[in-house]
């Protein structure tokens, strides 16, 4: 976990710029000792909203499966998973 004085934004931004690139983690920033904020590359940023999109979906498939609604085929689920997974790919490659 990398944490940083919120001065480091200011004083040190390319340091701060190039932790965050070079780890893939997001760096907090703290502002009087105590937590403000979070700072992350874009590339970690996107794959982190596209493993949550996935997630997102997943849940409402589950939620779906539960109330007993109907399911899909071996081919729906394989189209469905790749669909996703080039998804994430692509978020990546941002």
């Amino acid at each position: 976990m990398n944490i940083k004085p919120s001065a480091a934004i200011r004083k040190n931004y390319n340091e701060v710029s190039e932790l965050c690139k070079r780890t893939g983690e997001p760096v907090y920033l703290t502002k009087n000792g105590e937590g403000d904020l979070v700072v992350m590359d874009i590339e970690t940023y996107s794959r982190r909203e596209s493993m949550l999109r996935l997630r997102e979906h997943l849940v409402v498939a589950e939620e779906n499966r539960l109330r007993g609604d109907r399911g899909y085929s071996i081919n729906e689920v394989s189209k469905m998973l790749k669909l996703a997974a080039q998804d994430v790919i692509d978020g990546q490659k941002k």
